[in-house]
């Protein structure tokens, strides 16, 4: 198989910085560089998933391909059709259930959530978005959740991104923020159903990720 990250060893001797909070909303907030500290666990953790669930373009409702390649890991997996958004347990391409979330990815997404403020977070997703050149992520609620009062915790890793940040209408003013490989976003509470999305990633290249962006959102949906 290609090799989808580089090898481990290229940030082996960088020390991660303490990572600084950014108040981003109410209840919302950035953790910047939060993932450094487990960026090589998490590679050899996303290596795996992705040899099991490789990364797809998902067709929306409307029949239009998505810009951003996806998969899953964990109980449940987030997937899109022309019958609609929803949560699958299974891998739709191979039928079998998605990977299991790694020990690493739930100890990152717990402590991001607890350090802003949701020391209750339990996700039973993990979606993993692959960002190449172009790619975007249009403005849009995350809903399909039962228990909204769980947050979403979203991590970057890889080139930098334009992310986007709104109110509760799509049409409310959007705070664009900058974010770089190992930053978390936190959003709940008040802010939980504000809408959010990805500007058209740009040319850049990263020692792990090459020409792309990983992303990694973390989420409650039982």
């Amino acid at each position: 198989m290609t090799q989808q990250f580089a090898t481990a060893d290229l940030f082996a001797d960088e020390a991660p910085g303490f990572p600084d909070r950014d108040a981003l909303a109410p209840g919302a907030c950035i953790l910047r560089g939060h993932a450094r500290a487990d960026e090589l666990a998490i590679f050899a953790a996303l290596e795996s998933i992705v040899t099991r669930a490789p990364f797809r373009h998902l067709v929306t409702p409307g029949g239009f391909y998505m810009s951003v390649a996806m998969t899953n890991c964990g109980a449940l997996g987030w997937v899109s059709d022309r019958r609609g958004y929803r949560y699958a347990a299974q891998d739709p391409d191979s039928g079998q259930p998605w990977p299991p979330m790694p020990a690493v990815f739930l100890e990152l997404a717990t402590r991001a959530a607890r350090e802003a403020g949701y020391a209750r977070f339990s996700p039973d997703a993990c979606l993993i978005n692959r960002y190449q050149p172009g790619a975007r992520l249009t403005l849009h609620q995350d809903r399909n959740e039962h228990d909204l009062s769980q947050p979403i915790v979203s991590v970057s890793l890889g080139v930098p991104a334009m992310f986007l940040f709104g109110g509760l209408t799509r049409a409310e003013k959007q705070v664009r923020v900058g974010l770089m490989h190992g930053d978390v976003v936190v959003w709940g509470g008040q802010s939980r159903l504000c809408f959010h999305g990805v500007l058209p990633v740009k040319e850049a290249t990263h020692p792990l990720t090459g020409n792309c962006r990983i992303n990694l959102t973390f989420r409650n949906v039982r």
